[in-house]
């Protein structure tokens, strides 16, 4: 958006956000700034979204409730802030339009990006096709689901950070439920097509015509990874699930996170699997995009302190190369694409298998039954005490203290991902903040 609204608005914040601390409220005394100073920026922001509203009427209500909570937040002296009203008055998954434009203000922290709530603004635009609304209507009822894409945003999106989730905002109580999720699959697809063509390139893959096609097409990696993000973010509260399918009100062991998350991801590629039988365009999309992005990014991007991705994808390699669907020989990696298929669909059933026992079994063993499951596949760090078995835990401890027993890198990579690491380092970290426009 190249607008002078927006220029305004963008500039205001990003001097907000200096001001900030980690809770959102405004540090003047150490900033140096002052309380007056700050109340005319906001004043500008509260301008500049009144301009560029009047082509949004769809927000409207939410435009002045988020006016109304910037002056609040001046009003009271910059404490922490409270966007509670303007949360609740945004509501772009009740009227899902494609291509439709939307203007969020909000302090918050982005996920993967930046953990502090900090005033953030973002312009996108809702990715809703008539392909993928007919899905969502007649196959993967998802109705708090938003595909979108950037348009700009503040420094906090200028990172790693893919989504825009209500739960991030700075509120003054937690709502008993959110009414909309949005994943940016713009993002999503260029950085998958730049780290998954590095990847092979330095692997020596050989890429089916399809494959080297996908890569090459910015538009079909977005359209695959809408209808992953659709069907993944379905998963989490359909099949045997635990109690709490995100775990967000348990402390549990990472392997268990990653499991949940490599669960929904692989009901992601059986269903493309159906899909492709139906005839979907961009199921066979879908099934390579969860594949190459599994294997090749998760596992060397971000720290090795309970990386419960990155553990994910290290556990689908393995499952692929102790099955034979993937082969790491004379410096390149052979993929038996048929197999590869047929293998991945084999681990989805083995971790829903895990989770349709687990309503039998107490939460400890449980978890140590995921922690079976994943060692079966991945080597355990030598000094673990969960690797040496329950003789090895106190268990006269609650279950939850037990996780303090977990390494923070309890399954290392391998070999062969500690080299591909090293050689990745530079590709990934040049996709922070990547648009489809880089």
């Amino acid at each position: 958006m190249s607008r002078p609204a927006w220029r305004r608005l963008k500039a205001a914040v990003e001097q907000l956000r200096v001001w900030q601390r980690a809770d959102g409220s405004l540090d003047l005394e150490r900033t140096g700034a002052s309380a007056e100073r700050a109340a005319g920026l906001v004043g500008e922001i509260v301008a500049a979204v009144a301009e560029l509203g009047s082509a949004m009427p769809h927000d409207a209500a939410y435009h002045r409730a988020m006016a109304a909570d910037l002056r609040r937040w001046a009003e009271s002296g910059f404490g922490v802030p409270d966007f509670l009203d303007s949360l609740l008055a945004f509501q772009p998954a009740a009227e899902r339009t494609d291509g439709r434009q939307h203007l969020v203000v909000f302090p918050m922290y982005t996920q993967n990006g930046n953990p502090d709530r900090n005033l953030e603004a973002v312009v996108f635009r809702m990715v809703w096709p008539d392909w993928l609304a007919e899905l969502e209507a007649t196959r993967f009822d998802n109705p708090l689901f938003c595909g979108i894409t950037f348009e700009d945003f503040t420094a906090g999106y200028d990172t790693n950070s893919a989504v825009l989730f209500p739960e991030t905002v700075a509120v003054r109580e937690v709502p008993e439920r959110f009414s909309w999720g949005a994943i940016f699959c713009d993002r999503e697809a260029a950085r998958f097509r730049q780290v998954s063509q590095a990847a092979v390139d330095l692997l020596g893959v050989d890429l089916p015509d399809d494959v080297r096609d996908l890569l090459e097409d910015q538009q079909r990696c977005q359209d695959a990874f809408v209808l992953w993000d659709l069907i993944h973010d379905r998963a989490h509260s359909h099949g045997d699930l635990p109690f709490d399918p995100f775990m967000i009100k348990q402390r549990q062991p990472f392997w268990m996170y990653g499991l949940e998350e490599l669960r929904c991801d692989l009901t992601a590629f059986s269903a493309a699997l159906e899909l492709e039988r139906d005839g979907v365009a961009q199921a066979r999309d879908v099934q390579h995009a969860i594949l190459f992005d599994r294997m090749f990014r998760f596992p060397v991007t971000g720290d090795r302190v309970r990386n419960y991705d990155g553990l994910g994808g290290q556990l689908l390699f393995s499952y692929l190369h102790k099955h034979e669907a993937i082969r790491w020989t004379d410096n390149s990696l052979r993929i038996d694409w048929q197999r590869a298929t047929q293998v991945t669909a084999a681990l989805c059933h083995e971790i829903e298998r895990l989770y349709r026992d687990g309503i039998d079994r107490p939460k400890l063993v449980h978890w140590m039954a995921g922690y079976d499951l994943v060692r079966r596949y991945l080597s355990p760090h030598p000094a673990s005490l969960w690797a040496r078995g329950a003789e090895a835990l106190d268990l006269a401890q609650p279950p939850r203290a037990l996780v303090d027993d977990v390494l923070p890198d309890e399954f290392p990579l391998s070999m062969f991902y500690e080299a591909l690491a090293k050689k990745l380092k530079q590709v990934i970290a040049g996709t922070r903040g990547i648009t489809a426009a880089a």
